[in-house]
């Protein structure tokens, strides 16, 4: 049995994560932001010599994307220093660190998936923070580091997405949803199964350390991913209806593409992750128990 410490506890990615190390009999400690400010080297040091984990994940981040326009230097705090300061920590402790970051470090203007090493270019300040992060462990921890990429993240425990999605077929009549931006619904429970495969790969020594794209298999539009939930919901998927990036201006760009390729997990002898309507389907219902109680 390994020992994992999970910060950002308290989110959707989070929640999931401890309730799939628990199933596999790992010992896990879970730290949410009151507890653990990962900005602080004090703090960190002392959180990994109490818990003396094998593999810290850090699913903690500022996530606000559009208020990161406005608010860079905040956002790199969270994003940038903090995995930073969990990399120095696990170069002292020896712990093998996982970092969970975004599509939104690419331009988002390719045609096909982005591989792990393609060039980044991130074009919002959410997207430049999050690439300061990934830099920080891959140079502080070249040997056991690990930056797991991920997009349209759902899942019962917070809000996001789908959970919006099935309240407004509740109260609306019709839906205008994007047509122009593609991408991969990621269940937050299929990316927890993966990064538990992963810190236990790593820890065997049979997974390289590096980037990985932890994205469902498949691609759709914003549009398409509504209508597969009416159509969950039983509802007419018809009341859907596309529109363009452009009616829905914000301060930060959306990719217009943020489809990643999955060639890395073969390295480490791990399947990706399955297709994402397949996923979608079997995390519905406790979707659905999470929105409408």
């Amino acid at each position: 049995m390994s020992r994992w410490l999970v910060t950002g506890a308290g989110g959707m990615l989070g929640q999931d994560l401890l309730a799939r190390l628990a199933a596999a009999g790992e010992s896990a400690a879970g730290l949410d932001r009151t507890a653990l400010d990962i900005t602080d080297p004090g703090a960190a040091r002392t959180a990994l010599a109490a818990h003396t984990p094998d593999v810290v994940v850090n699913c903690a981040a500022w996530t606000a994307v559009d208020d990161a326009e406005a608010k860079e230097a905040e956002a790199l705090a969270v994003n940038g220093t903090g995995p930073r300061v969990l990399a120095e920590a696990c170069e002292v402790s020896g712990a093998v660190l996982i970092q969970v970051s975004t599509d939104y470090v690419f331009a988002g203007d390719a045609r096909a998936p982005y591989g792990e090493d393609d060039p980044t270019a991130p074009r919002s300040a959410y997207g430049r923070t999050k690439l300061a992060g990934e830099r920080a462990v891959l140079e502080t921890l070249p040997e056991t580091g690990f930056v797991v990429r991920t997009a349209w993240l759902y899942g019962a425990g917070g809000g996001n997405f789908v959970r919006t999605m099935i309240k407004l077929e509740g109260i609306k009549d019709t839906l205008d949803v994007v047509d122009d931006q593609l991408g991969q619904p990621t269940w937050t429970g299929d990316l927890a199964d993966r990064l538990v495969l992963l810190g236990t790969a790593a820890l065997a020594g049979t997974a390289p350390a590096g980037v990985y794209h932890g994205t469902s298999g498949g691609e759709t539009t914003w549009f398409g991913f509504t209508r597969e939930i009416f159509r969950l919901l039983g509802a007419d998927p018809e009341r859907v209806r596309p529109t363009t990036s452009e009616a829905f201006v914000r301060p930060a760009p959306r990719p217009a593409y943020s489809v990643l390729g999955h060639d890395r997990w073969k390295a480490a002898g791990i399947e990706p992750i399955r297709d994402w309507r397949t996923a979608l389907a079997e995390a519905f219902p406790a979707l659905v128990r999470a929105e409408r109680g």
